[in-house]
């Protein structure tokens, strides 16, 4: 069953992107979900546009609608209305197998509690993705992995369970999988909330790295100290984008 699902995956067509796009434009996304109260409008026409290799913060309080936001842009949720374009790709018109093919070429996704697999060691949890997708030959995909992991410090855990993983260490690993195919594009939903300071701090000097060398990152925090080290801020506030400042220019959330 799980053989014949993955085969109907990789035949998944996708269409051509569209050439010179942002890395993210949103035009007048809306998502509105049925609860038992009625209608809840998470987002109320949000425009934002993320050009190649900014590094974005994305602050809120609970409920504002910044994490419904990143699930739209990753694919993981659709939006009610509106057009949700990712690398020149209408991310809003793509079928479930082919939403999973993309996302597994095109984004990197960093979550708060790490989602490493337990029974898989170190470094099969970082090839998985490249398993999934089949991006590189399976001869080369232990060396890329133990490069990646090497690139966030942990390439001696490679062999470890994670459970034997301290949580900066797990953490560290959660984003050398996320890199695996080499996405433009990582999104981290709240990658330092588990994390002590001084690895929360490693973990933004890392990602200012990436999007230097050309990564797009996406980053949802609460810590605004943290949100002021990226390239910009967008606060999300009741569903719609409050502001998006430069930190650059104002330093301000």
């Amino acid at each position: 069953m799980l053989a014949k699902w993955l085969s109907g995956l990789m035949d998944a067509n996708l269409p051509q992107p569209r050439a010179g796009a942002a890395a993210v434009e949103m035009t007048e996304v809306r998502k509105t979900y049925l609860t038992g109260a009625g209608e809840f409008e998470a987002l109320k026409g949000v425009n934002m546009s993320v050009v190649a290799g900014e590094f974005v913060a994305v602050v809120g309080k609970s409920g504002s609608g910044k994490s419904t936001l990143i699930n739209m842009i990753t694919g993981i949720d659709r939006p009610t209305g509106g057009e949700v374009w990712v690398a020149g790709m209408p991310v809003h018109t793509l079928t479930e197998n082919q939403i999973a093919v993309w996302r597994g070429r095109t984004v990197g996704v960093v979550f708060q509690f790490f989602q490493l697999l337990p029974t898989l060691t170190v470094l099969e949890n970082v090839m998985l993705p490249m398993d999934f997708c089949s991006m590189y030959a399976q001869t080369e995909r232990p060396a890329r992995a133990l490069k990646l992991l090497d690139l966030v410090g942990v390439r001696e855990q490679a062999h470890k369970l994670p459970a034997n993983l301290s949580g900066g260490q797990q953490q560290r690993v959660a984003i050398a999988r996320s890199l695996a195919n080499d996405p433009p594009l990582l999104v981290a939903d709240e990658p330092t909330g588990n994390l002590d300071s001084r690895t929360a701090t490693a973990v933004i000097d890392f990602f200012k790295q990436l999007a230097a060398d050309g990564k797009t990152i996406l980053m949802v925090t609460h810590d605004n100290d943290l949100a002021r080290r990226s390239g910009r801020i967008v606060t999300v506030y009741d569903g719609q984008i409050l502001s998006a400042g430069n930190t650059e220019r104002d330093g301000s959330v």
